[in-house]
């Protein structure tokens, strides 16, 4: 009995059942959803209530606006007269110009093989298991913009030539977006890199372009674009207003972008740098390979955010004659058939609904580069 007594003192022995234990909480579904990130704490719970009550005293106004008191179809400013909401009439009658701007109508398929181009070209792009990456973006910074300027200029393989100011639109919109991004992205990583190189001249030749180019607003350098650039070229010589917006776009994205990706650049940390050199690496083998995947792969936010200012910094080309989506919206508005008192707020909701489009894309796909990157960053 001893032995079995001090077995039973080292051991612990069960006599009775356990009691039962309440069920573990809930990790998922909508309850837990609301429950941690609506009402997680007193703080949310009130400001989550505060943001109903809000919503709850804004919406019907915003629907019955836009919805049930809207006017859907007409045939002049007469369906908008009275006591209605949006008249979404205007839009519907002006869609084709607020797409193509005053480009011919008969060579519209011109623009519209870009836009197809375009979106055959990102939509791979943006599906990660879609193979062939390199020659994809190859087609995106190179081919693309190639195609598109014989496309849609003309002139050429038998196309009747359309001057750049008969352009406008989105298309005016996306082909200064697409062609700032295209060409600021790579030049910001060479100014970056500029920026931080041990040749004297290369380093303030950087610096001197990213401050002269971060020092003045955009407005200021469309203008300069439009009106110095051509005092500077010889005799003879002479770009178009559209040309002149690009290259200052361009420029003006560029050092930003040099700036964002330099705080990429600034957070390798250095053994990263010794531990190339110890490889054997030369100095463009080191930041291809090494350095700029993981400074970019830090940076992704930075840069989807200059993207998205530069797409909505577009709409400033209004002011050099130039007639964006906003632009040419705004333009519409002087239309004696449509001039009521509902025309300009519907045009410019509806503009900006495009924008908020183009810009929550971007921002959404970031997002999700992000992710499949694995940055380790809370969203």
């Amino acid at each position: 009995m001893s032995d079995l007594q001090a077995q039973t003192d080292l051991y612990f022995v069960r006599r009775e059942l356990a009691p039962p234990e309440p069920p573990p909480e809930r990790t998922s579904g909508p309850v837990t959803w609301l429950r941690k990130n609506l009402f997680a704490t007193p703080t949310d719970a009130v400001m989550t209530i505060l943001a109903l009550l809000f919503v709850a005293y804004a919406l019907p106004g915003i629907l019955e606006w836009a919805l049930f008191k809207a006017v859907w179809d007409g045939a002049d400013r007469t369906a908008c007269l009275g006591d209605v909401g949006a008249c979404w009439a205007f839009v519907k009658a002006k869609f084709p110009q607020f797409i193509y701007g005053r480009y011919p109508l008969e060579e519209r398929w011109r623009v519209d093989i870009v836009f197809f181009l375009l979106a055959a070209g990102l939509i791979p792009m943006a599906i990660p298991a879609a193979p062939w990456k390199r020659f994809n973006l190859i087609f995106l910074m190179l081919v693309l913009p190639v195609v598109s300027f014989l496309l849609l200029t003309g002139g050429a393989f038998g196309l009747e030539e359309v001057e750049t100011a008969l352009w406008g639109g989105l298309l005016v919109t996306l082909v200064v977006s697409y062609i700032g991004i295209v060409v600021s992205l790579p030049l910001g990583i060479l100014l970056a890199l500029g920026r931080r190189s041990d040749l004297p001249a290369v380093r303030f030749f950087s610096i001197g372009f990213i401050e002269l180019w971060r020092g003045v607003p955009l407005i200021t350098v469309l203008f300069m674009a439009s009106v110095m650039l051509p005092l500077f070229l010889p005799a003879g010589m002479n770009f178009n207003k559209l040309l002149r917006a690009l290259i200052g776009v361009a420029l003006f994205s560029s050092a930003y972008v040099a700036e964002v990706i330099r705080g990429g650049l600034q957070a390798i940390p250095k053994g990263q740098y010794e531990a190339a050199r110890a490889l054997g690496l030369g100095y463009w083998q080191m930041m291809r390979l090494i350095v700029l995947p993981q400074a970019l792969k830090l940076v992704i936010p930075g840069i989807v955010n200059s993207f998205i200012s530069l797409l909505k910094d577009t709409s400033l080309v209004y002011i050099i004659g130039l007639f964006d989506l906003l632009g040419i919206v705004r333009l519409n508005f002087s239309d004696a058939n449509w001039a009521t008192p509902e025309t300009p707020a519907t045009g410019l909701v509806f503009a900006a609904l495009v924008f908020w489009i183009f810009c929550f894309g971007m921002s959404r796909y970031s997002q999700g580069l992000e992710r499949r990157l694995n940055t380790g960053h809370k969203r």
